[in-house]
Parts: C-alpha cells; structure tokens; sequence
C-alpha cells in the first residue's frame, strides 16, 4: 500500500518536474535566440552591415562593439540617464512607499481602511488617462525637458508597492511594536530599526519590480524628454531602429540584449530574496 502511494507521488512529482522544465524552455528560448541572432555574423547581401561593421564569420562579438561606438547612437549615454533615472525613482518609491505602509499597517488612525481603498483605487487610473494633465503640470514648473518628471512622482509612493509593504507588515507580531516601547522608541524607531531590518525581502521586491518598470518604460520619456543628450534606454532603442532604416537584426538584436541584461543580471543575483519576498507579501489582508 506504502510502495503504491509512493510510486504515485514520485509520478507526480516527475510529471510536475517535467512540466517545469518544458515551461522554462519555453521563457528561455526567445532569450536564447536573441543572443544567437546578436552574435551572429554579418550578411551583406541581407543587408546586415551598417555604419562600417567589419564582416565577420561564425560568432563575435563585434556587433556589440558596432552598437556601443555607434556615433549616432550614444547607447552609454543612454545608459547613464537610465540609471540615474532608475537610482533616484527606486530609491523614493521604496522609501516613501514603505513609510506610508507602515502608517496604514502599524498606526490606528480614524479613517485608515477608507484611505487604504482609495489609495488602491488609483491603480485602476492608466498613465494615458493623467498624461494630458502631468505635462501641463510640469511645464508650467518648467521641468518638461529634464528628468524631474521620470523620478519626482516616485517620491510621492506607488500604491502597489505601498500595498505590498502593508500586507508584509501585517505578518509582523504586535509584540515587536510593544517591545519597541518598553525600549523607548515611537513609531520612527520601531520603523527603522525594528520592522525595516525584518523586510529587507519584501523591500528588495518593491526596489526591484520598479526598477524593471524604470528601466522599460517609454511613454514617459517619449513625452518629458526633448533632446536626444537626456534620452534613456527605450527611447535610444527605438531610435536606433529608426536611425537604420532596414533591419539589421544581428546588431538590433545587439541593442536589445544591452538593453535587457542588466536586469536579467540584477534578477539572477537578487533571485533567492525576490522569490522569498514575493511569496511572505500578500498573506494577511
């Protein structure tokens, strides 16, 4: 009877291995092809050579070199704005994010569930929708053309990482907070050295799915941005595409993996804590 049921779980564990495996070949393969295509050799006769790109057989790495030192396309530049873009938005939304979550999670105020729901209801409003009214906003302070309008709203919070933050803080015991006050510390010191050092998990997934949104984004900077000195990622992408005319996949594809690798990299290194955030958030409504 034991042998049976044992044999059924070692089925079931192999088919639900089996599965596993067939769906991350499936999420990596376009990944995989990418690179290939990138490091691919060019073909005149496909039209594949741009802007001097020596000829190259089997695999190199030349077209990458053809991408960086492109004199049109500045992709480090690009690279630069991007980051700072990214450091300054991170660096707020995580912040503010995660002291409005303590206030909804930790503080008993007079209409806190109200303003939690009408919070939440902002992450039903699309950016299409307030993106008439934020450019009027912004340059009539005169910040349409800087990177102010790609940051500053992150330090207002983003009410899906401030939902996050809230369901994480409420799996934290009430006693911490009693124990905090028989140490002498208000609502400030039990937030920074209390519950701040026990979610560093779930402040990495917030930092980490607003970096990916940072890094990605290209309406904004399609719209706040007018010099090509100031563009990002996306928008140098795009512009690269367009620079050339015909497609030339081996260094589009170049373009894109410079574009997509840092955060595949960030993912891999950051992914044991990612995945132990992910699944602690959300367990008590």
């Amino acid at each position: 009877m034991h042998t049976s049921h044992g044999n059924q779980a070692r089925q079931m564990s192999l088919l639900i291995h089996g599965i596993l495996v067939v769906v991350a070949i499936v999420a990596l393969a376009p990944i995989a092809y990418m690179f290939l295509i990138s490091t691919g050799e060019a073909d005149p006769e496909a039209g594949l050579v741009s802007g001097g790109l020596a000829q190259t057989t089997g695999r190199t790495i030349d077209n990458y070199t053809g991408v960086l030192t492109d004199e049109t396309v500045d992709f480090p530049l690009y690279l630069r704005n991007t980051l700072l873009v990214a450091v300054l938005s991170v660096t707020g939304t995580t912040l503010v994010s995660a002291i409005c979550a303590y206030g909804f999670a930790r503080i008993r105020w007079r209409g806190n569930k109200i303003m939690f729901i009408v919070m939440l209801a902002t992450m039903m409003i699309p950016f299409p929708v307030v993106m008439v009214p934020l450019f009027v906003m912004y340059r009539s302070a005169g910040l349409v053309g800087t990177f102010a309008p790609l940051w500053l709203p992150a330090w207002f919070g983003s009410a899906f990482s401030i939902f996050l933050l809230r369901q994480f803080f409420l799996t934290l015991p009430r006693e911490l907070d009693e124990a905090a006050r028989i140490d002498g510390c208000g609502h400030f010191g039990n937030f920074l050295h209390v519950i701040l050092p026990l979610s560093r998990s779930a402040l990495l997934v917030v930092a980490l799915l607003h970096f990916m949104y940072v890094w990605n984004d290209f309406l904004a900077p399609l719209i706040f941005l007018n010099h090509r000195d100031q563009f990002t990622l996306a928008l140098g992408l795009q512009l690269y595409v367009s620079k050339i005319g015909q497609t030339p996949w081996n260094l589009l594809m170049s373009a894109t993996v410079i574009m997509t690798a840092p955060v595949l990299l960030l993912f891999l290194i950051t992914q044991r804590s990612f995945i132990e955030g992910i699944s602690t958030a959300g367990t008590k409504g």
